[in-house]
Formats: C-alpha cells, sequence, structure tokens
C-alpha cells in the first residue's frame, strides 16, 4: 500500500484560479492542482531550479520535478486544446513567511527579474 502524500508547501495562492479561453464552446476544464501551480511559479516565473523550488516546497527534488512534468502536460493540454483551466485541490499547506502553518521555515524573498 502507498504511503500518504506528504503535503507541499506553498508559498502564494494564485490570485486567479479560473481561466477560459474566449470564442471557445464548453469543453471539461483541465485542473491543475495548487501544488503544480507552485511549482510552475517557481520554475518558470521566478527561475528557480528544480533543488531550489523542491527547498521552497519542502519536498525531495525528483517529487518537484514530477509535480512539473504533470503540470507542463496539463498547461500544454489547455494551449493546444483550447480547453479551460481550473487551479484548485491537491495536498499542500500555505506558509505566511514565518513558518506560519507549523512548516517551520521562512519563505525567501521573491526572486524575479525587475525587468519582466
Amino acid at each position: 500500500m502507498p504511503r500518504s502524500a506528504k503535503c507541499r508547501r506553498v508559498c502564494q495562492m494564485p490570485a486567479h484560479c479560473r481561466f477560459h479561453p474566449e470564442g471557445t464552446p464548453s469543453r471539461e476544464a483541465v485542473v491543475l492542482t495548487v501544488e503544480e501551480y507552485e511549482a510552475i511559479r517557481l520554475m518558470d516565473y521566478l527561475g528557480l531550479n528544480q533543488e531550489e523550488a523542491a527547498e521552497r516546497m519542502d519536498v525531495a527534488r525528483t517529487t518537484v520535478q514530477r509535480i512539473y512534468a504533470q503540470a507542463r502536460h496539463k498547461l500544454s493540454a489547455v494551449l493546444v486544446e483550447g480547453r479551460p483551466l481550473h487551479i484548485g485541490g491537491g495536498c499542500y499547506a500555505v506558509c505566511r513567511g514565518g513558518g506560519c502553518g507549523g512548516c517551520g521555515k521562512v519563505c525567501p524573498p521573491e526572486r524575479k527579474d525587475a525587468d519582466t
């Protein structure tokens, strides 16, 4: 029997949780979990590598690699098939920066380039 999934640490919830392409018929939405969103945010938006993202999410590098691959597969379906995207669900704990929620860690400052 597989062990239960460890909750992933998420430093920022998505500001927008639903996206729908204009002028497309209703189709089944792709659901991106909050931890998949966080992996995309950390690695694609902030430019962190897998090791840095894994440290922020408090998981192994191989785990963040798997989460990231799943997220990219789902996002490609959204773009190629023109399907709606919903972000929600998953197993995560939101860190409020001071170790809130029991993670005991302080979220490092954002590392986003100023020109993007």
